[in-house]
């Protein structure tokens, strides 16, 4: 049972400043409840009665405090989210790639779905590679949470009927398995992508990306680690691809080697050598 006084002003500075350093995610007075929300469910299940108490263990262990970032963070997502998006890619972003790699020998377009939560955007941008990238053309996605419960679900691939609207129905029946409550996507999609826990804070392992998806997550960083962030996926992309963000995220101010693209679907960021 949580005592009346579980989280004080002194705890809040604490956890903010541990959530900060730990993941970059940064949490003002105006999203407070939030985290009061989120720990006090965390303290209910580990049997905790201060937060006090809870941020030594915290401090402690690395296994806890993954798990702890695991309840923080927010995961809310869809199939086919932000449609413009994936219209852009399948008619801008992919073509030009396309064209300019034909001169290569790699045949491979590679995929960073950064914060993928629980699956549903790896597994879009699959379908449309699957739709569009016809052999001798290979494609791989890398696909990373902060979350392993995330991770464990998108994993699985199974999605209830409710979590599954918004996918057109000829998709539905070409990479969709329907089972007893719901659908799970075909094991020949799954193969194409690569479920892993980073966080963003680190230094990406991975590098000779085409696309990087990274959307409504940088809004969740402090400037200077949204700077990080950015120009961490700069370093990890090939000369010529593509950066999505969140529709209401914008690099505008921040001092950066990307270009803004504007197209007749949406807007988003390119890394190309100036001419």
């Amino acid at each position: 049972m949580l005592d009346a006084n579980f989280f004080t002003d002194a705890d809040f500075e604490d956890y903010r400043n541990l959530l900060d350093k730990e993941s970059g995610i940064h949490f003002t007075a105006a999203n407070k409840p939030v985290l009061v929300q989120r720990l006090r469910a965390r303290l209910l299940e580990r049997g905790f009665s201060t937060a006090k108490d809870y941020f030594k263990i915290l401090k402690s262990s690395r296994e806890e405090l993954k798990l702890f970032l695991d309840s923080i963070t927010t995961n809310l997502t869809w199939f086919f989210r932000n449609q413009p998006h994936f219209d852009a890619l399948e008619n801008f972003v992919l073509p030009c790639l396309v064209k300019e790699k034909m001169v290569k020998p790699d045949r491979t377009m590679r995929v960073w779905s950064a914060g993928c939560s629980t699956g549903e955007e790896p597994y879009t941008i699959a379908m449309l590679m699957a739709e569009k990238l016809l052999p001798p053309w290979k494609w791989e996605i890398i696909a990373s949470d902060l979350s392993l419960k995330c991770l464990m679900t998108a994993k699985e691939g199974f999605y209830d009927k409710a979590r599954i609207a918004g996918v057109p129905q000829e998709y539905l029946k070409k990479y969709f398995d329907e089972t007893a409550g719901g659908y799970k996507i075909k094991e020949f999609i799954k193969s194409h992508i690569k479920f892993d826990y980073h966080n963003l804070k680190n230094i990406s392992p991975w590098r000779n990306f085409d696309i990087i998806f990274c959307r409504n997550v940088l809004i969740y960083f402090e400037e200077s680690v949204q700077r990080d962030v950015v120009q961490q996926f700069y370093e990890t992309m090939n000369d010529k691809s593509f950066l999505y963000i969140g529709h209401s995220e914008s690099l505008f101010g921040m001092k950066t080697r990307f270009e803004f693209v504007k197209t007749e679907w949406t807007t988003f960021y390119k890394k190309w050598p100036r001419q």
